[in-house]
């Protein structure tokens, strides 16, 4: 043990003691280690929900995870991972992927008018691919876009969140994590649940889950969905506009099949639906010239915008999954299919300026993709672990159209020349195939070397035309590119993980995460190398401990990370291009616990401290070399703690605290970028158990906290949901 903590010591003292937060928590990290790391883990089987607290699983030891692809004990995986099963979201009230992420350390997820961005370690979301760097996996399915970047989580068993890079067996887009969704494999007895929430600004929601056996043993049905709908908070006093300007609605759909005709073969299909509405954003339109700091959220709450303001999302998904177990070894092949269509438009200025009645911003698209993956893996939850196989996607994206009208005049006279509308519409085809391979050797009796890579080839076409025409009247393009490029890549990775007591490992880890390059959407002069960006590219360095002990579990780590050729995006004028920042770094700990005093209370936390700045970003008219990264909290730390009477009765909450974080001013390029001070967020919920009936009622945001969650270069500030109060029942059979 001495030895451990001497190496952890020097290598943190090399790369992270520089930062002021990291040092005092890494001493308390080590203080935990030294005083649990010799006592021995109790191990306990998963319940249903529902169950007595005193059943719960609190030993991170016996959770199995799919995280490399095969079937493994949690803390045999040498990487930050989160677990959140069923029943853990249920009683957090997790109802959505935003909801989950608040949870972890060192992520976050903005709230509008991109209300999918996911910020995680230093790594924001990717400009025109309009993909995050965390890719969510649901039976097999990607989804990595910002639009519709949401799952129902209705059918869940688990949730595994996997920080670092992951593209030595997730391939593109993973650059930062993925959340892997695990749903409920039927049984032959037909189970399932219903339940609706009722609360402030008309909030209603209704779920359903339910699955069994057609054929005992044969072939099984699952079907779930959800629908919520919400007013909004905000109000639009604007002539002839309905006033419930934010409101939302969603609904979701699952069906899935699974066949089993022998003990070694199972076929899985599964057919997903979507569809979420968005009225308005989660916040208010700045005049030209304004900061952040000249509006707040009580500003917001009562405006007046004269256009429709609507995004409009539909994601349909098909999955079939075949499995033949040969006995030491099994075969997966995963086939997927996705259509994502998306129609948003704006009001042009977000407000009421008379120049700009009834003109609108707008962004038009429709991806279709199919993918093929084909595993040979071996079935080992210990001992000697592998996994290897091939990779192909085909994708279509269809920019039908993306711009926005406004009020045109001469240069010179400065003469009104009536409204006119820039519009870009393109084509772009990706095509990528892999191939990849990871193993895990054990050796020495307590040490595994984890070695893996990925071989990448990605090829990208782009055919758009620009438009600048008055509006309404058709013509031809002023401006036309047709573009190819390739892209080949190998991602390794390597970690060495030592179990140095029962139930305690600890690793080094070492992978390098690929965001792929691609073409500006927007683009109105210059040639395809002016208009294309390189893939972004970053190399990982961790090291963590995790295991348990009698009455709880903890999980720790130590990262650093090199990133170059950012993707970024800049104004020249009232245009937005795309480019590459040349470097920047990221560095942090992170920190995961659960402690079971009494069997009816657990306490839990999650701190995630991290220092994220630009080496080399040059924008043309100056640099931002030193800045934080923008939409990185400087901190998150969330502390829990939750409470079952035997009598049924129950209650939690939730404390989290969000540390100071910067927006990119991408408009009046201001050399320090604008901030929101931290500020720290109240949940909590009390309800009543009895028989398969489940009543509560719950608060989120109970301070009224007015902070800022966004804020763009469009000039548009979006704000965090006010405190909000609600009413649930839920009745399992």
């Amino acid at each position: 043990m001495s030895d451990c903590i001497s190496f952890i010591r020097r290598w943190a003292n090399a790369k992270l003691w520089t930062c002021p937060r990291v040092g005092p928590v890494v001493v308390a990290v080590l203080l935990l280690l030294a005083a649990g790391g010799g006592v021995r883990a109790e191990e306990t089987g998963i319940v249903e929900p529902g169950a007595a607290q005193s059943e719960r699983v609190i030993a991170v030891m016996g959770i199995t995870v799919t995280a490399n692809k095969i079937d493994e004990d949690i803390t045999d995986v040498p990487q930050s991972i989160t677990v959140i099963d069923e029943i853990m979201l249920e009683e957090r009230g997790i109802k959505t992927v935003a909801d989950i992420i608040r949870e972890i350390p060192n992520m976050k997820v903005s709230s509008g008018p991109v209300a999918g961005a996911v910020s995680v370690r230093g790594l924001n979301p990717s400009i025109f691919t309009n993909n995050n760097p965390v890719v969510i996996y649901i039976d097999g399915v990607p989804h990595s876009n910002i639009q519709g970047f949401d799952a129902s989580l209705v059918n869940a068993e688990r949730v595994e969140v996997l920080r670092g890079p992951q593209g030595t067996l997730y391939g593109k887009d993973a650059i930062g994590g993925v959340i892997n969704i695990v749903t409920k494999t039927p049984t032959n007895t037909w189970q399932g649940k219903v339940g609706t929430e009722y609360g402030s600004y008309n909030y209603m929601r209704g779920v359903f889950n339910t699955s069994g056996a057609l054929i005992n043993d044969k072939l099984f049905l699952g079907l779930n969905g959800q629908y919520w709908q919400d007013d909004g908070w905000i109000e639009n006093t604007a002539e002839g506009m309905d006033k419930n300007f934010n409101k939302e609605d969603d609904r979701r759909l699952n069906l899935n099949l699974a066949l089993t005709p022998t003990d070694r073969f199972t076929a899985r299909l599964s057919l997903n639906n979507e569809y979420s509405r968005q009225h308005g954003i989660n916040g208010i339109g700045l005049p030209s010239g304004a900061v952040i700091g000249d509006f707040s959220r009580d500003d917001a709450e009562t405006l007046e915008m004269d256009a429709p303001t609507k995004q409009i999302t539909e994601n349909n998904a098909q999955s079939l999954g075949l499995a033949y177990d040969f006995g030491p070894v099994s075969l997966n092949a995963v086939t997927t299919h996705k259509n994502l269509k998306f129609s948003g438009q704006y009001d042009a200025d977000f407000g009421n300026d008379p120049l700009y009645a009834g003109l609108i911003q707008f962004n038009d698209f429709d991806a279709k993709s199919w993918t093929q993956e084909l595993r040979l893996s071996s079935n080992n939850e210990r001992g000697l672990r592998w996994v290897s196989g091939l990779y192909f996607e085909t994708e279509k994206h269809d920019q039908d159209r993306m711009g926005m009208q406004f009020p045109d005049f001469d240069p010179v006279s400065y003469a009104y020349l009536g409204n006119s509308e820039m519009s870009a519409v393109s084509h772009t085809d990706s095509d990528t195939w892999a191939a990849f391979g990871q193993v895990t050797i054990p050796f020495a009796e307590q040490f595994e070397l984890t070695l893996g890579g990925r071989y990448q080839r990605i090829k990208k076409k782009i055919d758009l035309s620009m438009y600048y025409l008055p509006v309404g009247i058709s013509g031809p393009a002023m401006y036309q590119l047709e573009a190819e490029k390739t892209w080949e890549t190998f991602l390794p990775k390597a970690a060495l993980s030592w179990q140095f007591a029962d139930a305690w490992n600890t690793y080094v880890s070492w992978s390098r995460g690929y965001m792929p390059g691609g073409f500006n959407y927007f683009a109105m002069d210059g040639s395809a190398e002016d208009n294309r960006f390189e893939p972004q590219i970053s190399t990982n360095y961790e090291w963590g401990v995790k295991g348990n002990f009698e009455r709880g579990s903890v999980a720790a780590s130590i990262f650093y990370m090199d990133i170059e050729d950012i993707h970024i995006s800049k104004a020249i004028g009232t245009m937005y291009v795309t480019g590459n920042a040349k470097k920047a770094h990221s560095q942090g700990v992170e920190l995961e616990a659960t402690y079971r005093p009494l069997d009816e209370l657990e306490l839990n936390a999650a701190m995630g401290f991290i220092q994220a700045k630009y080496d080399d970003y040059d924008w043309g008219g100056g640099n931002f070399d030193g800045q934080t990264i923008e939409q990185t909290p400087a901190h998150t730390i969330r502390a829990g703690a939750g409470y079952t009477h035997p009598s049924g009765f129950y209650g939690r909450i939730d404390v989290s605290n969000i540390g100071k974080q910067y927006f990119h001013d991408n408009v009046n390029a201001i050399e320090v970028f604008p901030k929101q001070d931290m500020y720290t967020l109240v949940d909590a919920k009390i309800g009543y158990r009895f028989a398969d009936w489940d009543f509560y009622v719950y608060g989120r945001n109970l301070t009224d906290e007015k902070y800022v969650s966004m804020f763009s270069g469009m000039h548009v500030i979006s704000y965090g949901q006010p405190r909000t109060f609600g009413v649930g029942v839920r009745y399992q059979f």
